[in-house]
């Protein structure tokens, strides 16, 4: 099919790599249409919304010149949630909507937690996900604690837009530094300082110590801490301390400091974060403007979130006859107007071949009745062409009709079919103001359906051979209010195969975080089966309790009464017929309570399309609120077009693809490509007899919370930051389940299915470890794959140098260490290994640099590691300190020969 000049262009603007769907532009220098959402549990208060104008206004100078007047804010929308008073001044939104807004505003998890920080969990230079402030951050005084909010907001979202990393490291506070100096960890050295440990605290007034220097690291003791000057002359950096008077500027090559252990040099093999600002796509588009005059002010729209509208807009062309689809997507929708869709949506139903009818114009969704009276003009029968604008057009009629706009009402759109002439309604699609969320079904559907959900901020599926696939795209499309507790959330989803007179057997856990309007569902192809529900209780549900649907569609439901009970529930099926059939299972819940926030798991691909041999990333966020949930065993299923599934275990290991340990994101790189065309997502987040834990600590890529500053030599205190004891820092989680669809994406440039070649090296070492060991130095780091992060290693070469440079700036000429006797482990493992590090004598004050590289067996190598450092020190019988109210940045160390631990990324 040859695409018009029209197509062409969208699939250039809306077909980019991305995690989420964004409306910000850039234009003549100024960024339009930023979303900031407010939470629907956030209590009305006219004096947020003032706030953020503030912030923003100010932010917008504040990144015009940090940016070298290149950017600046012009266009913002609030959108205000639907538990707020209507007003005039607000206006109904469009495709904005909270969970694709770039800010949101919403309460922390726990009674604390107010540092503003940006979900971000890319690659260098990738875009995060959203900016989180807590109304409590929005209004009150944090001047002496963040700095302005606009400064903040600015370190925010040079994490969210360009994706740069903190300079600073909470875990890492300080290092020893090449001139054998205990440094505190920041971008630029020239912010000067002092080092203390706070002995008590009544008021303002605090009791301070020097640091002393730790026995066993050879680094300041833990709780010393780094309090900077409040004058100082240094303008970098904005991602280390903005809150500095001083501070107007990002680290650039020139200032930068390579040796910090911060996420920033690890992430961006220790580049500035000026150097990955500037080859942004944003600066691209915008060259510094000329003159003096300062960027004209924002503007900002108030939106006001309105009722749900959905219109399902569903194909009963000729082709839906095939491989059951028609019964397939009638169990699917069945599936969602009862146990998805929330209570109180308007719902209408167009179906659509060669012309369009509309079978329900918008019904409140109440009752049973409401469903009966859709699902009553289900299609029975498949005959026709398929006419997908038809079908779009009629949707909008049918909420048009209802007097409802179609701005910021939904579309579920599934088609099976060709349609060469879609690009014909891009205009009226795009003036709509409508979210398309299409389901593509099968590997002939329409090339151009995932435009429409990309211009108008719609999901966008595929499902084929995978029986389960339709019902786990339409549990994905819940209400994107931000009303978590009111989402349904899928506890099960299995396709079995059961051969003639078999019983199979199952378990689904039950948490207690979820239980409400909980449904188990079974599907048939030929014949019902005999269906035992069990619950943890010893309950039983037989065969008559379940209700069968009256269109036979080949589906039996039970609601559980009230709230099912916590714990494990266990199902058994019987096929009574001879012969083998398909069997699906299918359970979906709620939270337990308004006030209960429930586990949940979302999944994405780091990219809507790549060009072989350009690798994809899967990335799952598995959480309780805004809080991580650690240990979770998660499971990629990727399906492609040829109907070939691959099965991908993700990890949390800050290793490989993934970013952070510990922070609930999972993920993993997908390589194992069969062809070219749609890939479909789905991720199963369990616990199991293993227990999870839910993490308590504070969110990592987030403004630094400044404890004082030095005024005149004397230390002026903040009030101390709410902490997690460590021994609380962790709760242990009950056994869950969780399923959910990730948005499918498009392969291009792939060799023929059976053909595919290793054109991946293995992944990049990130946490290497560098321990000296009496004449030794032991290493210790995550083992990578043979394929990126998939298989083993042939073998590792590994490098040292007494000079930092040496390793960075050319790795091939370093002295090469003795690897014969180490033979790679499988990707995840941790590789540890000792060696002596000839010809260089390990004594007192000495110092090694060390980094390593992977070996593919065709000879890929991966690229150099992060360079860790060794040091043998120890400290003298009667350690010096330095004299509180040193100006300096750095306190010099004598290096005498202790062991030292340390990792430089």
């Amino acid at each position: 099919m040859v695409l018009s000049l029209y197509v062409i262009l969208f699939l250039a603007l809306h077909l980019l790599p991305g995690m989420k769907s964004s409306m910000i532009n850039v234009n003549n220098n100024g960024y339009d249409g930023i979303v900031i959402a407010i939470n629907p549990s956030v209590p009305e208060d006219e004096k947020l919304i003032q706030n953020i104008k503030e912030m923003v206004s100010e932010a917008s100078t504040y990144l015009f010149h940090a940016t070298k007047r290149r950017l600046y804010f012009r266009n913002v929308s609030i959108l205000i949630p639907m538990t707020w008073k209507s007003k005039p001044e607000y206006v109904m939104p469009k495709q904005e909507s909270y969970d694709q807004a770039d800010v949101i505003v919403a309460n922390p998890y726990l009674k604390y937690g107010d540092d503003p920080y940006t979900l971000q969990y890319g690659q260098c230079g990738e875009k995060g996900q959203y900016i989180h402030f807590t109304p409590n951050f929005l209004l009150t005084n944090n001047l002496p604690i963040y700095g302005s909010r606009g400064r903040v907001f600015v370190h925010e979202w040079a994490h969210l837009r360009w994706g740069i990393f903190d300079e600073y490291n909470v875990d890492r506070p300080f290092y020893i530094s090449r001139r054998n100096t205990i440094e505190a960890t920041r971008c630029s050295t020239h912010i000067t300082g002092t080092n203390v440990v706070f002995k008590g605290c009544q008021g303002g007034s605090c009791v301070t110590r020097p640091c002393r220097r730790d026995s066993l690291t050879g680094l300041y003791e833990a709780n010393c801490t780094f309090i900077p000057n409040e004058s100082q002359t240094a303008k970098d950096s904005i991602m280390f301390m903005q809150s500095l008077n001083s501070v107007t500027e990002f680290c650039t090559a020139e200032t930068h400091n390579t040796e910090a252990p911060n996420l920033q040099n690890k992430m961006c093999d220790h580049r500035s974060t000026w150097d990955v600002i500037v080859k942004s796509d944003d600066f691209q588009k915008a060259p510094p403007m000329t003159g003096t005059d300062p960027p004209p002010h924002p503007t900002f729209s108030l939106l006001k979130t309105k009722q749900r509208v959905v219109c399902l807009v569903l194909d009963k062309s000729g082709s839906m006859n095939s491989e059951d689809r028609l019964f397939r997507m009638n169990q699917a929708v069945e599936l969602y107007l009862i146990q998805i869709i929330e209570k109180g949506s308007l719902v209408g139903l167009v179906t659509f071949e060669s012309v369009a009818t509309i079978q329900n114009n918008l019904i409140k969704i109440t009752d049973e009745n409401a469903y009966e009276e859709i699902r009553a003009k289900l299609p029975r029968a498949a005959d026709g062409g398929t006419s997908i604008c038809r079908g779009l057009t009629a949707g909008f009629q049918a909420i048009t009709h209802s007097d409802q706009s179609t701005s910021g009402s939904e579309i579920v759109l599934l088609t099976d079919g060709e349609d060469n002439q879609i690009s014909s309604c891009f205009e009226e699609v795009k003036q709509s103001g409508a979210i398309i969320h299409t389901i593509a079904l099968g590997p002939a559907a329409a090339k151009e359906l995932e435009t429409l959900s990309n211009m108008t901020g719609g999901y966008r599926f595929f499902a084929n051979k995978d029986i389960n696939g339709l019902t786990d795209a339409f549990s994905r499309i819940s209400s994107r209010s931000g009303s978590i507790t009111q989402q349904a959330i899928q506890l099960e989803s299995k396709a079995l195969s059961i051969t003639g007179k078999k019983w199979i057997n199952g378990t689904v856990p039950v948490d207690s975080t979820v239980g409400n309007d909980t449904f188990f569902v079974v599907t048939w192809t030929i014949q019902k089966p005999e269906i035992l529900l069990q619950d943890p209780k010893g309950r039983r549900y037989n065969t008559s309790d379940f209700k069968e649907d009256k269109l036979n569609i080949r589906t039996a439901r039970l609601q559980i009464p009230g709230i099912a009970e916590t714990g494990t529930w266990s199902y058994h099926l019987l096929n009574k017929q001879a012969s083998s059939q398909e069997l699906t299972v299918t359970m979906t819940t709620r939270a337990r309570s308004s006030t209960t926030l429930p586990v949940t798991a979302t999944a994405h691909m780091s990219r809507s399309t790549t060009h072989y041999p350009n690798p994809v990333i899967v990335y799952a966020h598995v959480s309780q609120g805004l809080l991580p949930v650690l240990g979770v065993n998660v499971t990629a299923i990727i399906e492609s077009e040829n109907g070939h599934q691959v099965k991908l275990e993700l990890w949390d290991n800050g290793a490989g693809a993934d970013t952070v340990k510990n922070d609930g994101i999972y993920s993993r790189y997908f390589t194992d490509f069969h062809g070219n065309g749609r890939y479909s997502l789905k991720v199963h987040a369990q616990a199991k007899k293993k227990p999870a834990r839910l993490s308590l600590r504070q969110q990592r890529n987030k403004a630094l919370y400044i404890p004082g500053y030095v005024e005149n030599g004397k230390i002026i205190v903040n009030p101390p930051r709410p902490e997690v004891k460590e021994d609380m820092a962790e709760a242990e989680v009950e056994d869950f389940s969780r399923l959910t669809s990730g948005e499918s994406f498009t392969v291009s440039g792939a060799p023929p299915a059976g053909s595919l070649t290793h054109a991946f090296p293995p992944v990049k070492i990130k946490d290497l470890e560098a321990t000296v060991k009496g004449d030794q130095i032991q290493l210790s780091w995550t083992a990578p794959g043979k394929v990126l992060d998939k298989g083993k290693a042939n073998s590792y070469i590994i490098r040292i140098s007494k000079h930092f440079q040496d390793l960075q700036e050319d790795f091939d000429n370093a002295t090469l260490v003795n690897t014969s006797s180490l033979t790679p482990k499988e990707a995840g493992s941790i590789e540890v290994f000792e060696f002596k590090p000839e010809p260089f004598k390990i004594e007192n004050g000495t110092k090694i640099y060390i980094a390593i590289q992977a070996i593919h067996e065709t000879n890929l190598a991966s690229e150099v590691s992060n360079i860790a450092q060794a040091i043998k020190f120890i400290p003298p019988q009667e350690a010096s300190v330095p004299a509180l109210g040193t100006k300096t940045s750095a306190t010099s160390l004598a290096i005498l020969g202790l062991a030292v631990a340390l990792s430089i990324f």
